[in-house]
């Protein structure tokens, strides 16, 4: 069974970190990845850093145009992570945009992934039709979930389709806009919230975007199935390093 899929099944909300491969210095991905997991993390989110990151707030671009200045590639991260199944057992997705796998070469890309124990992706912009058309076939031949994000915006037959078509969870985008950390939410979203777990989608849902503190990891997971926090997360790996990440976690739950 996938990871992701276990994962899910547990009796908890779920704590979903995001951070971006090579940041804050390129040898930190593994180092990073023990911690959260030592520190009760439930899955990880490895961000590939791109240069045209066009979903992301201004933290995470930064972190993402400063790992590919420390060199950061996917053979490296592949290189970093070819024993990561020895010390780290938590579901892991690999986020980021589709140019880079494209480049790679995606059959190849995803054998390299499934070799290392990655579970599944999050790939903004690749359309649902493009993915069923073309690359599902793949995917699954290696046994990788494809992650889709829905927002605000998206229509109710739009996330039925998109939940009909998936098998894991849904990336529920808590806003429309990039990115970002907020200490609260707002009555909107709090309705948003609600408008989705009352469509009793077969999939659960995880909510990102804008989750930074316990305030807005409580109010996200009130009707999901948990929450993922990114740009607060890697603002404290700016300020503090590996050695803040205990404290962090503990702050959220």
């Amino acid at each position: 069974m996938n990871k992701i899929h276990e994962k899910l099944q547990e009796n908890k909300k779920l704590l979903s970190i995001y951070f971006t491969a090579g940041y804050p210095s390129l040898e930190d991905t593994v180092p990073i990845l023990e911690a959260l997991e030592q520190n009760g993390v439930d899955m990880v989110e490895i961000g590939l850093p791109f240069s045209d990151p066009l979903a992301d707030g201004p933290i995470i671009q930064q972190s993402s145009t400063l790992a590919l200045k420390n060199g950061m590639t996917s053979q490296i991260l592949f290189d970093q992570l070819k024993n990561i199944r020895e010390t780290v057992s938590i579901p892991l997705i690999i986020m980021g945009y589709f140019n880079p796998i494209l480049q790679y070469g995606v059959e190849e890309f995803c054998k390299k992934c499934n070799e290392i124990g990655i579970d599944g992706f999050i790939i903004p912009d690749l359309p649902l039709a493009e993915y069923n058309k073309h690359y599902r076939a793949i995917f699954e031949k290696y046994n990788l979930l494809n992650i889709f994000l829905i927002t605000p915006q998206t229509s109710e037959a739009r996330i039925k389709e998109i939940d009909n078509a998936s098998n894991g969870f849904i990336y529920m985008v808590s806003s429309a806009s990039t990115t970002g950390a907020k200490d609260v939410f707002n009555n909107d979203q709090d309705a948003y919230f609600n408008r989705i777990h009352n469509l009793n989608l077969k999939n659960p849902q995880i909510v990102g975007f804008g989750i930074s503190n316990n305030k807005t990891y409580k109010a996200a997971t009130t009707f999901a199935k948990g929450a993922i926090i990114g740009s607060a997360f890697i603002k404290m790996l700016s300020q503090t390093g590996i050695k803040g990440i205990a404290s962090f976690v503990k702050s959220i739950r």
